[in-house]
C-alpha cells in the first residue's frame, strides 16, 4: 500500500474504515445507516467521509449502494485494527485496566501512536507473553500490588541471594 495515502488519512478517516470492515466482516455488508449507527454520527457525516475515501482510493461506493474497500482500504483498516488490538491487550492483560476503558483509551491512541513505539510495544507485550513462567509474571503481579497499595513487595529472588550468602 503507498504509504502517503496512509499518512493523509485522519484519525477520523481511519475510524470509518474501521468501521466499514467491522461491519462487512460482521453482516456481509456495509451500508450508510449502519455507519452511522456504529459511528454514532448523522448520514450527511458519513456520506462526507465515504467521499474522501472513495477518491482517496480506500472505499468503492455508489450513492445508495454498500460500502466496500478497495485492497488499500483493507490494508488501511486491518493495519488501524491491528494497532487498536495490540493496545487494547496491553492495556487489559499488562496493566490490568477496566476493558471498557482499555477500549476506549486504545482507539484514541491507535491514531497517533508512533510505528516505533508501536513496534516496541508489540515485542515488550510478546514477551511477557512468551517467558518462562506461565500466566502473569511475578514482577508484574508486583506492579499491580504496588500500583494498589503503594507499596512493593519483597524480591523473593533476593531473599534467596541473602541466604545463600549467609550459608556460605
Amino acid at each position: 500500500m503507498n504509504i502517503e495515502k496512509r499518512k493523509r488519512l485522519s484519525s477520523n478517516m481511519e475510524d470509518y474504515l474501521e468501521a466499514v470492515a467491522a461491519l462487512k466482516k460482521e453482516n456481509g455488508v456495509a451500508r450508510v445507516r449502519d455507519i452511522s449507527h456504529l459511528l454514532n454520527v448523522k448520514s450527511p457525516s458519513v456520506n462526507a467521509a465515504l467521499q474522501v475515501l472513495s477518491r482517496k482510493g480506500f472505499i468503492i461506493h455508489e450513492k445508495y449502494g454498500y460500502v466496500d474497500l478497495t485492497s488499500a482500504g483493507k490494508e488501511a483498516a486491518r493495519q488501524v485494527q491491528d494497532k487498536h488490538d495490540i493496545l487494547r491487550k496491553f492495556l487489559v492483560e499488562i496493566l490490568s485496566i477496566d476493558q471498557k476503558i482499555a477500549t476506549k483509551d486504545a482507539c484514541q491512541m491507535e491514531h497517533s501512536i508512533s510505528p516505533q513505539t508501536f513496534k516496541k510495544l508489540t515485542k515488550f507485550i510478546e514477551f511477557v507473553k512468551t517467558g518462562p513462567q506461565s500466566g502473569k509474571p511475578d514482577w508484574l503481579k508486583s506492579f499491580d500490588y504496588y500500583f494498589k497499595t503503594g507499596k512493593r513487595l519483597k524480591c523473593k529472588m533476593r531473599q534467596v541471594k541473602k541466604k545463600t550468602k549467609t550459608n556460605k
